[in-house]
């Protein structure tokens, strides 16, 4: 979230009405994967909503509360809070063990397959979310204040991002 956004009040409630299976989603991602953050910018215009242009920020993270923005309102979700919805689909992701990681050479050292692994993933859930979303994981690396971010969106390449650093996954089966 930007740091003007932290002046919102914000709301402790039990539901984010037809944003729950969205919810439901990100947190079975994030303990599946053992990720430290799964969150997602949601097109609400391709939902239905009645501004084409409208977008929630659902943004889930490890004990701690799930947070959803929708325009100026704010609200907080314990996480652990059963809601009633069923996730928009199944994301094929697995833990993986902490990536070893050079943020000035991009170099990513992990188990095999296992960045891919994790690209695939957030191409998968940026599909369930729809339209112009952008799903973004937040995975745990060696260096405890330096995690690995993959970023989604549906058309494009998945950004990798180690600190400041941005690099592109290559797609599945190129060279």
């Amino acid at each position: 979230m930007a740091a003007e956004d932290d002046d919102l009040p914000v709301d402790l409630v039990a539901t984010a009405g037809p944003l729950d299976p969205v919810i439901v989603t990100l947190r079975d991602v994030l303990h599946r994967s053992g990720a430290l953050r799964v969150a997602a910018v949601v097109d609400l215009g391709a939902a239905g909503a009645s501004d084409p242009d409208a977008a929630a920020v659902v943004d889930v993270g490890r004990l701690l509360p799930v947070e959803v923005q929708v325009g100026d309102r704010k609200v907080h979700l314990p996480h652990a809070l059963e809601l009633d919805a069923r996730p928009l689909g199944h994301v094929d992701v697995r833990q993986l063990p902490p990536f070893e990681v050079d943020p000035s050479s991009g170099e990513v050292v992990g188990t095999i397959g296992g960045l891919q692994h994790l690209g695939e993933a957030a191409r998968e859930l940026v599909a369930l979310l729809g339209g112009r979303s952008v799903a973004l994981l937040q995975v745990p690396t060696t260096t405890p204040d330096l995690p690995l971010t993959l970023t989604a969106r549906i058309g494009e390449p998945v950004l990798v991002a180690i600190g400041e650093e941005e690099f592109e996954l290559p797609e599945p089966g190129a060279g």
